[in-house]
């Protein structure tokens, strides 16, 4: 098979996990849940054979896959993924390009700027002629070299992330539009910012991130240019390519150097201007201020440990001091949820013992030890879930007034119905706890009211908590005064055939 003179024949490949470096979790093959072949192809419906992009090209499979985000991926687990992604690649034969879908912030173990140590591969098997497009998270991480070794990549443009097919989507029409155009590949303008900020900052529902991402498709609109792009960055990986970035492409120098630096200059400008989303405070602030309200369902974030930002998952220091609270310790106290603790052993007794039973269990810990140890609870098994992808089996706890949710592998709760198929109802609950940062859409549109709780963990919310030496200096908020203004003057990169020359930036 050759490369098609009418119907581009285009391959899909990557691994994304977002990785924190201050997670003691470890990332292993198996959490990718790889799909191959047909299968990576039918998880876009948008590239079904009958959609507009599906009939324009020949599309392949190669090897996708998406992890929940935790600590590091193991050396072992990259090399075996990447080594099937090589040799899928190689089955595949001549493509004339490859969609690299990627995260963007997953952290190998001795590996540096994973994605691009990923993409050389990649690039290896399938030649210099191949035009790759990657469609990233905006808490991904955009260097140099990943500039230079894309040929075009966009990410996100709402956090939370409502977008995500919608940005994959515009990802796989850009590289049509470029095979099947005649202006070559196009230019890439690049600007690295030095901000590193939490999403719980930079929530595009919010000021000043709302109207930074109001801009990007002003930019991209501006004749000759095909895609703009601003990634927040991810705030919890202690490497040097962590950091705010703008990518402008297209085919006028003039203007994608223009587009790139209206957004960095913008961004720069709100740095001071970013604030959380929601009202902060300690646990037990967080809890008085639940309970002192009149709205109802109140939710608190236990941020430190959100296991969709990097946590390991099983801190237990939220569970444990709402447990040792005296309003929660009678059944006829406010009602609270509690989501969630993993607890692989606590989880077996309860199933064991069976809904309604009371049963003693110790849960948590188990991984990420530095903030609290283990907690154990009596209590009453209220419900029993089997068969969730992440999870695999949950079970509910109601000790006094809590209803624990602890788990045997750990799982976000983004969804309404995370919940009531554990026959608990968010909605008529006085408090609900949710390891999360900033309330996914059903929550936040369930949420009466709503505080984020700066509790320690792998993706604690005040960085300076966190024990940075790699990341560059100087950093906003972490330095307050610079030298000299950054420099925020477009970079174009080379096209990927060219070489890279220059010092790191």
């Amino acid at each position: 098979m050759t490369p098609s003179e009418s119907r581009p024949i285009i391959a899909i490949a990557g691994l994304a996990c977002e990785t924190s470096t201050f997670t003691p979790a470890l990332t292993r093959a198996p959490a990718f849940h790889p799909l191959v072949g047909p299968a990576a192809v039918a998880k876009y419906p948008f590239l079904a054979a009958a959609s507009p992009l599906g009939s324009a090209a020949d599309w392949h499979g190669a090897l996708i896959g998406h992890a929940l985000p935790g600590g590091a991926v193991t050396a072992d687990a990259f090399e075996a993924l990447s080594a099937e992604i090589v040799a899928r690649l190689t089955s595949i034969g001549p493509v004339d390009a490859v969609w690299f879908d990627i995260h963007g912030a997953m952290y190998v173990l001795g590996v540096e700027d994973a994605e691009v140590a990923l993409l050389r591969r990649v690039r290896a098997a399938v030649g210099p002629k191949a035009v790759i497009s990657a469609s990233m998270d905006l808490h991904g991480n955009v260097s140099r070299n990943l500039v230079h070794e894309l040929d075009l990549l966009t990410c996100y443009r709402m956090a939370p992330h409502e977008d995500t097919a919608e940005t994959k989507e515009r990802c796989c029409r850009n590289l049509l539009n470029v095979l099947n155009g005649r202006s070559g590949r196009p230019f890439k303008a690049w600007i690295p910012v030095p901000i590193l900020l939490p999403g719980e900052q930079t929530s595009t529902r919010d000021e000043p991130a709302k109207s930074i991402y109001a801009a990007v498709p002003e930019v991209e609109a501006a004749e000759g240019v095909l895609d703009a792009a601003v990634w927040v960055g991810y705030a919890w990986a202690d490497e040097r390519r962590n950091r705010a970035a703008v990518v402008v492409t297209g085919w006028d120098k003039a203007a994608v150097c223009e587009g790139a630096e209206r957004l960095a200059g913008l961004f720069w400008r709100s740095r001071a201007d970013f604030k959380f989303v929601a009202p902060t405070g300690s646990f037990r602030e967080c809890l008085d201020r639940a309970l002192a309200s009149k709205a109802r369902p109140y939710f608190i974030s236990d941020s430190g440990d959100n296991p969709t930002a990097g946590g390991s998952g099983d801190v237990t220091w939220g569970l444990t001091r709402l447990l040792a609270r005296p309003e929660f310790k009678d059944p006829s106290g406010p009602t609270v949820i509690y989501a969630s603790v993993p607890g692989p052993e606590a989880v077996r007794v309860a199933v064991e013992a069976g809904v309604g039973a009371t049963v003693t269990v110790t849960a948590g810990a188990e991984v990420d030890d530095l903030h609290s140890g283990p907690v154990t609870l009596t209590g009453r098994v209220h419900s029993i879930k089997h068969g969730d992808k992440n999870a695999l089996i949950e079970v509910v706890l109601q000790v006094g007034s809590v209803h624990a949710i602890l788990t045997r592998l750990r799982k976000p709760y983004h969804l309404e119905r995370d919940f009531v198929e554990l026959n608990l109802a968010p909605r008529a609950a006085d408090v609900v706890i949710v390891k999360i940062g900033y309330l996914e859409p059903e929550l936040y549109e369930m949420a009466a009211d709503w505080s984020l709780a700066l509790t320690p963990g792998g993706v604690d919310q005040d960085l300076e908590r966190l024990a940075y030496q790699r990341i560059r200096r100087p950093m906003w908020p972490f330095d307050k005064i610079f030298p000299s203004p950054p420099d925020l003057s477009a970079r174009l990169i080379p096209m990927s055939d060219e070489p890279l020359s220059g010092p790191d930036e």
